[in-house]
Formats: structure tokens, sequence, C-alpha cells
């Protein structure tokens, strides 16, 4: 098991997905959470229950809008009062509508990428005095495969993974060597989010096109992104890790 006793992680949309498994996992290795939602009070109640139990480390939660400045800052602004400091943010908040290119409203357009794309800056801008001080600081990055080649019906959730890419290996050298940044790129994964995609005869055609013969679970993600947050992952920065069962070859 990877040991984070004593590191401070801030994870966006941590409660749910792919977020929410993130935190549990950091718990579980040891570390302080601290989970940033939009919507659900219940949601992100429940998660930071199961972060309670599974560790005594100061976890906490916040709402606040990733795409708001003031807002973002706030969070941050909760994290020093909370820790004195982080040693991670994990850029996890995000949209998927599906929006064919010829029936593109402008505000959905413009809605995916001020999340997808705006509040993760957002989010590093705020997070660097605060990783500054951390002797292993670093940002993840939650990518897609989609970022990579293209999805159809899906071209403004596509546009935005592929900026946090480009994002991710602009940041890695502009902040090296005291901030590490890297992405994680997933395939199709079992959420909340894809739920209606994955259903039925899609389902069977998904699987099937992927060589490990099964859609991912939100674990199967956490746990790459633990690893890149890890002194294991020291010497690793501007780096796309693909957690896609070998379905987008990519490097």
């Amino acid at each position: 098991m990877i040991d984070l006793t004593g590191r401070r992680v801030v994870v966006t949309g941590g409660s749910r997905g792919i977020g929410a498994a993130c935190c549990r996992l950091f718990a579980k290795s040891g570390a302080a959470v601290l989970v940033q939602y939009m919507a659900s009070d219940t949601k992100a109640l429940a998660t930071l229950q199961e972060l309670r139990r599974i560790s005594d480390a100061p976890h906490a939660a916040f709402r606040c809008d990733v795409t708001d400045p003031d807002q973002v800052c706030k969070l941050f602004d909760a994290a020093e009062a909370r820790w004195g400091g982080i040693d991670c943010l994990i850029n996890n908040a995000g949209v998927w509508v599906h929006d064919p290119l010829a029936q593109l409203r402008p505000e959905r357009l413009q809605a995916t990428l001020s999340v997808n794309v705006v509040g993760a800056f957002l989010a590093a801008r705020c997070a660097i005095p605060l990783l500054m001080g951390s002797p292993d600081a670093s940002i993840i990055n939650i990518s897609s495969t989609a970022g990579q080649r293209g999805e159809a019906f899906y071209s403004a959730y596509a546009a935005s993974k592929g900026a946090l890419i480009s994002a991710t290996k602009s940041w890695s050298s502009e902040l090296a060597p005291q901030i590490r940044v890297n992405a994680v790129a997933p395939g199709w994964v079992d959420t909340d989010m894809t739920s209606d995609a994955l259903s039925g005869e899609q389902r069977e055609a998904v699987i099937a096109s992927i060589p490990l013969h099964r859609v991912a679970t939100p674990e199967d993600v956490a746990g790459p992104v633990v690893f890149l947050a890890s002194s294991l992952a020291r010497h690793i920065t501007g780096e796309i890790l693909n957690v896609n069962g070998g379905s987008v070859l990519v490097g």
C-alpha cells in the first residue's frame, strides 16, 4: 500500500464517480482529503462520512462552483485554514454532454469548457501558492481518451479534455521543479454520468472494443491517480497516463 500519511489532497468533483473513488483511496493511503462538490450536499456528506470511517485524518468537504474565481479561491483559503497548505490537487470536476455539432447550443459549449477547462485553470492557479510549501507537490488532471482521439457527438467534451492534456504538458514545464503535473486519461468508466450510454447493446459493443474485455470501475482510475501523487512517481511529470483497458493505444 502506498503510504501518504500526512499528505493533504484537494479533489474537485469529489462527491461521486472517479472523484469519490480517488477520495476513498487517498484516505486509505493515509492522506487528508478536501472534497470539493457543486450540487449535492447529500452525496458530499455521504462521501465525507465514508472518509471519516476510513481514517481519522482531518477530512472536509467544501461546496463551490469551480467556474467562479472567487469561490475557487475560497476553497483553497479553506484548505489553508484547515491544514496550512496542500500537497496535491486533483482536477476532476467535469461534465459530459451529448451535443451533435449541427445542434450545438452555445450555452452548452460554454458550460462544458467552463467546468472542464476554466475550472481546472482556476483551481491550479489558486493551489500554486499552497503547493509551493510542499516537498512533493503535484497536480493531476483527469483527462480522457476523448481528448486524445476525439469523440463524435461529444466534440465539446473532447476539446475540453484535449485542452487539459495541453495544459498538463505546459504546466509541467512551467511549474518544475517545485510541482509535478501529470494527467490520467480514462476510457469508458462505470459511473452515473455514463450509465445511460453504457446500457444494453451499447455496453456489449463497448466491452467488445476493449482488449481487457471490461469497463473500468472508478477504482481502476483512482489507483493510477494515487500512484502519480506518491513519491513512487517523483521523477514523472508532463505524463499522460492512459487507463483504458488497451482500447486506445496512444502514448
